[in-house]
């Protein structure tokens, strides 16, 4: 099978209805479609949750009020072209705008399958950028998908990144280990690996435990056995990981992949996205599941891209209570506690 990039090609492989290629060619006119082998063999009848995550549907053309064709802000931080600094110590540079899939709920879907890469006058300066700022310790690849470059493409940034001393880490975030597991060869892992100056992180995302196919896995295994930490972000997505125990089968896949999971994504207000979310107490709700229920290596933090460009925060349950200096402890089971216990015989005034 060959990779799917538009609405013919989607019903001529049975993804989608013949009769529904009329209503869905608006879809794909607006935002890219892209689905390769791997995922559309794993799609069994249209409300599968792989299908869900990337077979168009006629609501994406539905714009809700609140929904922003930049919903996590990266432009009012964007100082040069594909460059975004919003923390102090890191910055993301965006040298690729596309990506082995295109994700329905992507947070950058106005752009991603249409702009175009940086360029070389335009990567220049923003490594001149990040050298002429100590402040700045971690560059983060994204775009895009970093992973789409070809391997000698992503060894010139390495490389460039290697001559500014304070840089001291490196990330590159990828769904190319999942959806095109054949792109992590010996030369794209040397690529990140460069000379060895940088400490590079590979974080995945995935979204569904039948992601982890046994290809997934040995890419995965590729980049852990040359000595790449691997990290998973995750998002929260109605109709696909919405419940304790789906996302728990994927938190223990990703764990037992040696991928450790970092950021569950409350979903962006990108337009055209609202099937996709949930109210952040129905999150807290799952993720107050997760903690009894799975090791401390399958727990991510729950987060919130706050709209406008105000950064991420945690958003996950509280587990403590305090009023009037009388702190209340919940355990991973539901049971409340007193911090700290109460001694015996305290309430009666002995």
């Amino acid at each position: 099978m060959k990779i799917l990039t538009d609405i013919q090609a989607l019903a001529d492989a049975g993804l989608i209805p013949p009769a529904a290629a009329a209503a869905l060619a608006p879809v794909a006119a607006r935002y890219a479609v892209r689905v390769t082998p791997e995922m559309a063999q794993l799609i069994d009848g249209p409300d599968d949750p792989i299908a869900r995550q990337f077979i168009p549907d006629a609501a994406e053309l539905a714009t809700t009020p609140e929904e922003r064709a930049d919903p996590i802000g990266d432009d009012v931080h964007s100082p040069l072209p594909g460059l975004i600094h919003r923390y102090p110590d890191r910055v993301l540079l965006k040298p690729i705008n596309v990506c082995p899939v295109y994700c329905r709920f992507c947070f950058r879907r106005e752009t991603v399958g249409h702009a175009p890469a940086m360029t070389p006058a335009e990567l220049d300066a923003a490594i001149a950028y990040i050298a002429d700022r100590p402040a700045i310790w971690e560059v983060i690849l994204t775009g895009g998908d970093p992973m789409m470059l070809k391997p000698a493409s992503l060894k010139r940034i390495v490389k460039g990144l290697e001559a500014i001393p304070h840089v001291q880490i490196l990330r590159l975030h990828t769904r190319v280990p999942i959806a095109d597991p054949a792109r992590v060869t010996g030369d794209l892992i040397q690529a990140i690996k460069g000379a060895g100056r940088l400490a590079p992180y590979v974080s995945i995302h995935a979204n569904h435990a039948r992601e982890l196919t046994p290809a997934a896995r040995a890419a995965a295994a590729r980049l852990a056995d040359a000595g790449i930490p691997l990290l998973a972000q995750t998002v929260l997505l109605r109709g696909v990981n919405a419940d304790v125990e789906t996302l728990a089968d994927l938190m223990r896949a990703l764990v037992s992949a040696r991928i450790r999971p970092y950021y569950l994504h409350h979903p962006d207000l990108a337009p055209g996205t609202a099937r996709f979310r949930l109210s952040i107490a129905e999150g807290q709700r799952i993720v107050a599941g997760l903690r009894g229920a799975l090791s401390g290596l399958c727990q991510p933090t729950y987060v919130l891209d706050v709209p406008g460009g105000f950064g991420k925060s945690p958003v996950g349950p509280s587990f403590v209570t305090n009023e009037d200096g009388a702190m209340q402890v919940r355990d991973p089971f539901g049971g409340e506690h007193a911090y700290p216990p109460r001694i015996a015989g305290e309430a009666d005034g002995c």
